[in-house]
């Protein structure tokens, strides 16, 4: 079993910067990526950036790309995410999670994932 823990999210004017942090314990060599995916009131869990432990690869979605910046500390088993330019439609609970499987879609969808964080609600005041 891996455990999450994410931290970081609170209240943030439009424009604003905020770095969550998600740790990992347990198992975590058997993971081979990390996650972040959101979820605001109303909507379905979205995808917001992902990275992959052996070599660092990156991918992110759209509406993050160029603001929002995920990074990772080995010697940690921690995972953070820098979000600049905040908007409001950032609000949400974000989600650290882990996968301990191949990714055959790049770790871009929920169900490449295995462990799952209790989530670090983010709200962006416009």
């Amino acid at each position: 079993q891996v455990q999450l823990v994410e931290s970081g999210g609170r209240l943030v004017q439009a424009g604003g910067s905020l770095r969550l942090s998600c740790a990992a314990s347990g198992r975590t060599f058997s993971t081979v990526a990390m996650g972040w995916f959101r979820q605001a009131p109303g909507k379905e869990r979205e995808f917001v950036a992902t990275i992959r432990w052996s070599d660092g690869r990156i991918y992110y979605a759209d509406s993050v790309k160029g603001r929002f910046t995920i990074s990772r500390d080995n010697a940690k088993n921690t995972v953070y995410l820098q979000m600049n330019s905040l908007k409001f439609e950032d609000t949400a609970v974000y989600y650290c999670a882990a996968g301990a499987r191949y990714q055959y879609f790049g770790g871009r969808y929920s169900h490449e994932y295995d462990y799952w964080g209790q989530g670090t609600q983010v709200t962006v005041s416009s």
